[in-house]
């Protein structure tokens, strides 16, 4: 007999508390429920039902071989799924949730374009930087920046790694000079990214040690990063942002970047989502989508 199908008449038979009602559910017979049965406790050498005239009930150990046999058909279903991933296409409502900016400029793009190409998949898509409960919220994905709390049944992989550096306008440049290593900074004026009431230290890495913080002086503090570029494009002081995100002002010759011989800071951006047994092929598309695109964005 097919030990995966034994085990899922077991579980019927338990599921249903009766061998009659689990073969009126399989369209089986009596006699075959039981028979499916005796196969797993012959093979086991150990019983797992125990059978009177008015009812029956799990065993100790039925009751540990009943769970597994769950999650081994659990398994087995997901691997069945994904063959049948590979012949279909992604359809159905994608809800995401992402950094207003960071998903603005780079992840939006990458879903949209994925949603151009296969006309089944939606997208609901909200920009928030809050924190985001996915199971109570119901996203299928989150696009998270920076350092992750463990959470238990939620899954992250790293998607890009953003380069902060520091810059200026060379109107400011000429007027306060320019800083020539990290500790310069602490002499000059700063905008400062600001969220939820906290400021964030600027980090640059050093061998084999916790990055170095700095916080420099400031009167300007921002929660918004566009606006951060556009104070430091008008002369307003130093400022710490992804090189994404003012890689064409500095191509403009409206900001400069500093500090070139610093390694730049590695900002992580990682997708996460709920543990399953079965990642939906839309999720999995759309996570493949954006580790393959925003590497590239990020440079």
């Amino acid at each position: 007999m097919d030990r995966l199908t034994s085990m899922a008449v077991f579980i019927k038979a338990v599921d249903l508390g009766s061998f009659a009602a689990a073969a009126d559910a399989l369209d089986l017979s009596g006699p075959m429920v039981g028979k499916h049965v005796r196969f797993l406790e012959e093979r086991l050498g150990v019983r797992l039902i125990t059978r009177t005239t008015r009812r029956q009930s799990l065993t100790e150990f039925g009751r540990t071989y009943y769970e597994r046999c769950l999650a081994v058909l659990a398994e087995a279903d997901a691997a069945d799924a994904l063959a049948a991933d590979q012949l279909s296409e992604p359809r159905g409502k994608l809800r995401v949730t992402m950094p207003v900016h960071f998903g603005r400029r780079c992840v939006a793009p990458v879903l949209l374009e994925l949603a151009q190409r296969y006309p089944a998949l939606e997208l609901d898509l909200s920009f928030n930087d809050r924190f985001t409960d996915l199971a109570e919220d119901d996203y299928d994905l989150a696009i998270r920046t920076g350092s992750l709390e463990d959470k238990a049944g939620v899954i992250a992989r790293r998607i890009a790694r953003q380069s902060m550096i520091v810059c200026a306008s060379p109107s400011y440049l000429d007027r306060r000079g320019q800083p020539r290593q990290i500790e310069d900074l602490s002499r000059h004026d700063a905008i400062i990214y600001r969220r939820s009431g906290s400021i964030r230290p600027w980090l640059f890495p050093r061998d084999d040690q916790p990055p170095a913080e700095v916080r420099p002086a400031n009167r300007l503090r921002l929660d918004d990063l566009d606006a951060i570029a556009d104070a430091a494009a008008a002369g307003m002081g130093l400022a710490w942002l992804p090189y994404w995100l003012v890689h064409e002002r500095i191509q403009a010759g409206s900001l400069v970047q500093l500090l070139p011989n610093q390694p730049a800071f590695l900002y992580d951006a990682y997708a996460l989502w709920l543990k399953t047994p079965h990642l939906p092929l839309k999720v999995r598309l759309a996570i493949d989508a954006l580790a393959a695109a925003l590497p590239k964005l990020m440079t």
